[in-house]
């Protein structure tokens, strides 16, 4: 291959100059080496679609074993997901299509999610991924090793997560899947490894790398959901296996909305060893994903909990004014009257608090409840 115009032979420039009287050999060279160029980045990209044409082949090979064989499902055990998954905001809390969300940077976490015309994978879309990581840790708790790659009855996941069996649910179950696949996440939340300590690195990842959805005809000519083959990403699927901080979900947070389950999700995951938490508004806001305003996020808190006293099944909360509690306004002179001005929406406090904990213990001593701030990467320190 020609790389420089140097490697013209005495030879080749007496056939260039008979063929090109007065040439440019330097142009001619030049010409030739953007030509070879080119055909090296065409063999380059045509290596780059045959190895992912033979992935892709292995991949569809794998999915036909899988469904050829009985499926993962029913799930025994308790729904579980991974604690990670639980502690961060990856999916919209809306059904409208959004192709990204805000990105989530705290100085220490990093989460980017973008998407496709299809839109981000929603919260209802995360029920698919959290039935399958129960699955998988069903396995986990039979002493068996699990594969990535799981298959379930699409009947199985309806009943279980609270839904029907109808035609809609079916179509719904299609498009859940097709948006875990397209949505995109880029972060650099890192997993612990087994060999000790954490590897540290920026991935970008879909939520399944492939997937089957295998149905029948009814007499009606609509679809019928039998199986259903998903092959996770590895990023989840170490989640599972080698991180270990699974928490057990109640059956019915499938009735919750959005925004009460992420709540749960989060109180859930920290209100473990410790019966109480707490977090300031905004910094809760960015954790549940809200793209609200932190004042109209503040005003649905105080809408979803009230009348409740347990508005998120083994949780409740609490929005707390914490110059109030405190009794004095920090930063005021001496004497000055609290009613100077208001407190600001973002200094607002939010306490959560287990079902079997006195939030008037925690109101009377709020400066001693742990606070979460920006906690880094999650760890095991507060689980069950």
């Amino acid at each position: 291959m020609i790389t420089d115009v140097r490697q013209i032979s005495r030879d080749r420039r007496v056939a260039l100059d008979r063929a090109h009287p007065g040439a440019d050999y330097a142009a001619l060279a030049w010409g030739m080496v953007a030509e070879c160029g080119m055909c090296a980045a065409k063999a380059a990209v045509k290596a780059k679609q045959t190895a992912v044409s033979a992935g892709d082949a292995q991949m569809a090979l794998a999915l036909d074993a899988v469904l050829a064989r009985p499926t993962d499902s029913p799930l025994i055990g308790g729904v579980k997901n991974a604690r990670t998954m639980m502690v961060w905001s990856f999916f919209a809390l809306g059904k409208d299509p959004v192709t990204e969300l805000p990105v989530y940077d705290d100085g220490t976490v990093r989460i980017e999610v973008t998407a496709d015309k299809y839109g981000v994978a929603t919260t209802y879309d995360k029920d698919v991924l959290i039935y399958v990581l129960s699955l998988i840790q069903d396995k986990l708790n039979r002493g068996e090793t699990p594969s990535r790659i799981v298959s379930f009855k699409a009947h199985d996941f309806f009943v279980r997560t609270g839904r029907s069996s109808g035609g809609s649910y079916y179509n719904a179950l299609d498009e859940s899947l097709r948006r875990l696949k397209s949505t995109t996440i880029r972060t650099n939340i890192e997993i612990d490894d087994t060999v000790g300590g954490q590897r540290g690195e920026v991935v970008a990842f879909s939520w399944i790398d492939s997937s089957r959805f295998r149905y029948t005809r009814g007499e009606d000519g609509k679809r019928v959901a039998d199986t259903v083959v998903v092959a996770l990403n590895e990023w989840l699927y170490s989640l599972a296996i080698r991180q270990c901080a699974m928490l057990t979900y109640r059956d019915d947070y499938f009735d919750l909305k959005p925004l009460a389950r992420r709540l749960y999700e989060i109180a859930r995951a920290h209100c473990g060893a410790q019966p109480y938490i707490r977090f300031n508004l905004e910094k809760l806001r960015l954790r549940v994903g809200s793209t609200m305003s932190t004042s109209d996020f503040k005003s649905r808190l105080m809408a979803l909990s009230k009348g409740q006293r347990f508005p998120l099944l083994d949780y409740g909360y609490m929005v707390v004014d914490p110059r109030k509690l405190a009794g004095a306004i920090p930063g005021l002179p001496p004497g000055q009257s609290r009613a100077v001005r208001r407190t600001p929406v973002k200094s607002y406090m939010v306490l959560f608090f287990r079902k079997d904990a006195s939030f008037v213990t925690a109101l009377g001593n709020l400066s001693a409840v742990p606070i979460i701030d920006a906690d880094g990467f999650p760890s095991s320190s507060d689980l069950d």
